[in-house]
């Protein structure tokens, strides 16, 4: 509890004191969720924010440290909802590239992520055994990325057309949920340094993210070359962006948030987390979420809106093709092609994005959050939204 009170004392005052349960860390249980009956027990969603995804490099984050970002969507969130930073339970920050662990952030947020891939590089992985080399599995774990990626297409059958065409409409599906205004509920705007190129350093207001191409077309998509081989499929227009950015979720066991007075915006009904073979980490989720939802006792059918990282198209594809699921369903907003990929943030982002989705329907629904992980893994998580 000293920890919990040292980060706390980093955080802004507000909410109220007369309550002296703390929102306590819980395991998700495995109750079937088909029969939505609540209990006290009930890892449940308070409330989530997240930042403007910028581009790495070169976007309105790009001199923006980590610890910043997660500042203003943890003030954010425990602002919104009126809750004193002393009712915090536990800490638990989301991070791929920052040195430590990212530690040193874990002050500002309760169960955040956040991602700044302008100030770190992605190329090297840190210290690793020389035994390594010795086990073809271990070897396979630093595999780039997007060789991954192209061992998906060429493994499953996923043609170059077939990824250009889940990347536009991505990008459509961005473009027209930023328009009608879909994320303003969702994003914090901060305010930040911004050096340009001439060395002058101006404040600058991010509030929308950078990454969507409203003007994307098929025939654009097809003139770009592969970006990881020559004779490749995976390209810059059907892979997600670099990308910085944070997220924040609010969570508690569902008798302490009651008791706390404060709201109830999903429950967290299964979760599960899988190993799939490091060369094609990216099918992670077409394992991941049978899991859940088998946990959850829900199928394909049940679910209203899938939110599935797509790290490539060619990975996003195999999972939702694999899986038989609708295409209407996956990533009615836009995912990371369009949006941006903070590599540490994106789960995070993905849950604020779907709840806010399935609020916006008007009643009790079901969503899934699901993501591939670098080395081979994949997770998946069930959401429900308890209606208005």
């Amino acid at each position: 509890m000293h920890r919990l009170k040292i980060i706390s004392g980093h955080l802004p005052p507000g909410g109220s004191s007369n309550f002296r349960r703390d929102l306590r860390r819980s395991d998700c249980g495995s109750a079937t969720a088909a029969s939505s009956r609540s209990s006290p027990e009930d890892v449940v969603v308070v409330h989530g924010r997240r930042t403007a995804i910028g581009k790495a490099k070169r976007g309105g984050f790009k001199d923006t440290t980590p610890d910043e970002l997660l500042s203003a969507v943890m003030s954010a969130v425990l602002k919104d909802v009126g809750l004193s930073p002393e009712r915090l339970g536990d800490v638990c920050v989301g991070n791929v590239l920052q040195p430590g662990a990212g530690a040193l952030m874990a002050r500002v947020a309760h169960f955040l992520s956040v991602e700044s891939m302008s100030l770190r590089g992605i190329g090297n992985p840190g210290d690793l055994s020389s035994r390594l080399m010795d086990n073809d599995k271990a070897r396979d774990c630093i595999i780039p990325m997007g060789i991954t990626s192209e061992n998906v297409a060429e493994r499953f059958g996923v043609s170059r057309e077939t990824q250009d065409a889940f990347a536009l409409r991505s990008q459509q599906n961005a473009a027209r949920a930023q328009r009608a205004g879909l994320f303003d509920h969702e994003i914090v705007p901060v305010t930040t340094k911004f050096v340009d190129d001439e060395g002058k350093e101006r404040q600058v207001t991010v509030s929308r993210d950078e990454g969507v191409r409203p003007g994307t077309t098929l025939e654009g998509l097809a003139k770009l070359r592969p970006a990881f081989k020559p004779d490749g499929s995976t390209t810059a227009g059907n892979s997600s962006q670099v990308s910085d950015g944070a997220a924040a979720v609010l969570i508690g066991r569902r008798s302490a948030v009651e008791a706390l007075g404060l709201p109830v915006l999903g429950v967290l009904r299964a979760s599960a987390v899988v190993g799939v073979p490091p060369d094609v980490m990216g099918i992670g989720p077409a394992y991941a979420i049978p899991a859940a939802l088998q946990q959850a006792g829900l199928s394909v059918a049940d679910i209203d809106v899938f939110e599935i990282n797509e790290a490539f198209a060619s990975q996003a594809v195999y999972s939702v093709e694999k899986l038989g699921i609708p295409p209407e369903k996956v990533n009615p907003n836009g995912g990371a092609i369009a949006l941006g990929h903070p590599l540490g943030c994106t789960g995070a982002r993905q849950v604020v994005t779907l709840l806010n989705e399935l609020k916006r329907r008007g009643r009790r629904a079901y969503g899934v959050v699901s993501m591939c992980i670098g080395t081979g893994m994949g997770a998946a998580a069930v959401f429900e939204y308890p209606g208005a």
